[in-house]
């Protein structure tokens, strides 16, 4: 299985007020394990950055007049995520952003059965609690010491250890995390993958006094029993 974490920072709130994306990142996870690939992009967003918004994520005017426009990287991020599950906190912001930028291009849009929101899974995991990404940190003991700032990269592989704490631990597939590794595309060889004899057998936990016992036990059953084979 196929995901992406995803992050945005933006100029403001309404993409149809006029605000736009200025930074995407996202992280590749398959069968919940990190395959190393990512999608970074900073992008001009043809407008003055707000003062409010440059204090969350401090892209500047300056910094971003070189950057590529949402146009240039449109098809790049479209290739990466695919049809991907994507894995968002509080998805309907960015979503709102991502499908505004794609529809002002006529390309296709992210469907919204696509997305995750780990902000609702939070809430509901955890009710009454807090559930931004840095209290879902401190909860899962998540070092966000770098997060001195808003910043999508980070953010959204921040948000790919907590993703993976809120469905049930960092390792949910830890059988195909000792097996198949993940190959240049985000593929992984699970086909093909064959579990293999330990290369030390585990010491035996049975103590010597529960061995007698045993041995006493099956004796007692007559040579006929079906234990003796096993002994």
């Amino acid at each position: 299985m196929r995901e992406i974490v995803l992050d945005t920072e933006t100029t403001g709130f309404e993409p149809e007020s006029g605000d736009r994306i200025v930074e995407i990142g996202a992280v590749e996870l398959y069968n919940h394990m990190p395959t190393g690939r990512t999608f970074h992009k900073y992008i001009n967003p043809q407008r003055a950055m707000p003062e409010a918004a440059f204090a969350v994520h401090g892209l500047g005017d300056d910094f971003l007049r070189d950057k590529p426009l949402f146009a240039e990287i449109a098809q790049e991020f479209l290739d990466f995520v695919q049809d991907a599950r994507l894995v968002i906190h509080n998805a309907a912001f960015d979503m709102k952003f991502l499908n505004a930028e794609l529809g002002w291009l006529k390309l296709p849009q992210l469907r919204w059965d696509q997305a995750v929101d780990t902000l609702a899974i939070a809430r509901k995991k955890f009710p009454g609690s807090p559930a931004s990404l840095d209290a879902l940190c401190r909860r899962f003991q998540i070092d966000n010491s770098a997060r001195t700032l808003h910043g999508a990269l980070l953010d959204s592989e921040i948000l790919a250890e907590v993703y993976l704490e809120l469905i049930g631990g960092r390792q949910p597939d830890f059988v195909l995390a000792t097996g198949p590794t993940a190959k240049s595309g985000g593929s992984t060889d699970t086909a093909h993958w064959r579990p293999q004899p330990r290369p030390t057998p585990l010491a035996s936990r049975l103590t010597a006094t529960e061995n007698d016992a045993h041995q006493a036990f099956v004796a007692k059953m007559g040579d006929a029993a079906l234990w003796r084979k096993f002994s």
